[in-house]
């Protein structure tokens, strides 16, 4: 399994990002996907997933109302919208596939840098 995540930069306090993550490997649409974030200093934090079907979500609660996780099964790919960013959302943004088997985020992309500025 192969993830790519895209999308980071630099923006203002209350601006917006797109993040998005490719999945090539295996059947994306089987399978939940989520978005982690690790900011400098601090341990690795869940941000979001979304069930295979993408009927099903949950956040953070320090992003909810503020982001949103979405997939288009038909492109492999699982979005994160950040809207309102805070400079403590500041992070390496991971996207990462769950394992059934193993019960655990089994597969991950490499992350991509999100800084916003005060």
């Amino acid at each position: 399994v192969q993830l790519q995540a895209s999308g980071g930069g630099l923006v203002q306090a209350g601006g917006s990002l797109r993040l998005s993550c490719a999945a090539s490997g295996r059947t994306f649409s089987r399978y939940r996907m989520g978005w982690f974030r690790q900011a400098p200093g601090k341990e690795r934090e869940f941000v979001a997933h979304i069930s295979w079907s993408g009927g099903s979500t949950d956040y953070a609660d320090s992003v909810k109302g503020r982001f949103t996780i979405s997939r288009d099964n038909a492109k492999n790919t699982v979005y994160l919208q950040m809207n309102s960013l805070k400079p403590e959302d500041t992070a390496v943004y991971y996207c990462a596939q769950y394992a059934d088997l193993a019960g655990t985020w089994h597969y991950w992309g490499r992350g991509t840098q999100v800084t916003v500025s005060s």
